[in-house]
């Protein structure tokens, strides 16, 4: 077995990275954190302390100088991930950024290019969902045909958050339900079908104080079928998904953010029968970065090439234009 480890470094002390990111990369086979950044030097020193991580700076460039890390984690707002990616890539390291990559496509766009021009370096989008056993089962069933011909999916994204001092409430910064939220139904939708939508429309209310899309109906268009879909940030928390087929339907529980200290399930759906699978305890973040510092140490493409993350991109630019139009796109 490889135990080889991959150097890592965290740009940010940000709370997914702190509350689930870095404990589930310390339980990994081939990661080896080695250094945090954050704006903040106490805060930097707070969580190398807590993580035991050796090294902390008070600046992401310090971060990148530091030879002996090899790829980074950017958990940073959404507008700060490409110009940080890029930046990253140019110091020689590999990089595993937070979703949405970016503000719009175009932007990602922009970051393509860049890592084209790196092809000895990985970079990947961590939709970190796609990676635990219950989305693997799934596809294994779908390619099985255990439903039959998959024809539609619903899918709910929801929870409550009306502080200004939010990031999903900044504008700016790249907040909203869609990007926060939504951009899982579309990725799931888009990853089940494995083809890109023909059409998209969208119904979505805005905050009129923050600007921000807090309530995004959507329904995607595929050749095979369809996918409906609503993400919010000022309605009760709530996620579920439920795939549909011609013979039968699978319910997704907990499809996002399943818990890491007890077992999930997902449950297939035939007439008046359920078959309930059961899934081992686990942790999608941690699967999420061995797999990607496997690519790393295997030289091998990673397992969502940087291309996913623009066609997804571009269908919530789609969403967004179908709701200001009132037509569908």
């Amino acid at each position: 077995m490889n135990t080889k480890k991959i150097k890592w470094g965290i740009l940010s002390t940000a709370s997914i990275a702190v509350e689930h990111v870095i404990p589930a990369m310390l339980k990994c086979t081939h990661c080896d954190i080695v250094a945090i950044a954050s704006r903040s030097a106490n805060k930097a020193k707070e969580a190398a302390s807590k993580f035991n991580i050796p090294t902390s700076y008070d600046s992401y460039e310090q971060l990148l100088d530091d030879k002996n890390v090899e790829a980074v984690y950017i958990p940073l707002p959404n507008n700060m991930h490409v110009p940080w990616a890029i930046k990253a890539l140019n110091a020689g390291k590999h990089v595993l950024l937070e979703k949405p990559v970016a503000l719009t496509s175009s932007e990602a766009e922009i970051l393509l290019a860049e890592a084209k021009k790196h092809p000895e370096l990985k970079i990947m989008e961590a939709f970190m969902y796609r990676f635990h056993p219950q989305w693997v089962k799934v596809k294994e069933l779908l390619a099985e045909g255990a439903i039959g011909k998959l024809k539609t999916i619903q899918t709910s994204f929801s929870f409550f958050e009306n502080s200004p001092d939010s990031i999903v409430n900044n504008k700016e910064m790249g907040g909203g339900s869609l990007m926060d939220i939504g951009c899982y139904p579309i990725s799931l939708s888009r990853y089940l079908f494995e083809s890109e939508p023909k059409s998209v429309s969208a119904a979505i209310e805005y905050d009129p104080i923050f600007k921000t899309d807090i309530l995004a109906s959507g329904v995607m268009e595929f050749e095979d079928g369809s996918s409906t879909f609503f993400s919010a940030t000022q309605i009760a928390e709530s996620q579920g998904v439920k795939i549909f087929g011609t013979e039968a339907f699978i319910e997704m529980e907990i499809p996002f953010n399943p818990p890491t200290d007890k077992k999930t399930r997902i449950i297939i759906n035939r007439d008046e029968e359920k078959e309930i699978i059961e899934f081992d305890i686990c942790d999608q973040y941690s699967i999420q970065a061995d797999l990607f510092s496997l690519s790393i140490i295997e030289d091998k493409p990673v397992p969502t090439p940087l291309q996913d993350a623009i066609d997804n991109m571009k269908v919530i630019e789609g969403l967004i234009e179908s709701d200001k139009t009132g037509h569908r796109v």
